[in-house]
């Protein structure tokens, strides 16, 4: 059995096909997962700051003269 050049050349372009669609799905699923990363950081860091804010006791004192 042998194997023609072209036999091989096809065969490695029909696995480059491959290889660069997996990227792509890659690159996107990358995308979706840092954006979401973020919402989740932005969120976090809202929250604490609108905890610390409620747990602060604020006194006013007026004087009368």
């Amino acid at each position: 059995m042998t194997i023609s050049r072209d036999d091989l050349e096809g065969k490695l372009r029909e696995i480059e096909g491959v290889v660069v669609e997996t990227e792509e799905g890659a690159k996107q699923n990358v995308a979706f997962i840092v954006g979401g990363v973020a919402v989740v950081v932005v969120a976090l860091i809202a929250y604490g700051i609108w905890r610390s804010r409620r747990r602060r006791i604020h006194i006013e004192v007026y004087q009368t003269t």
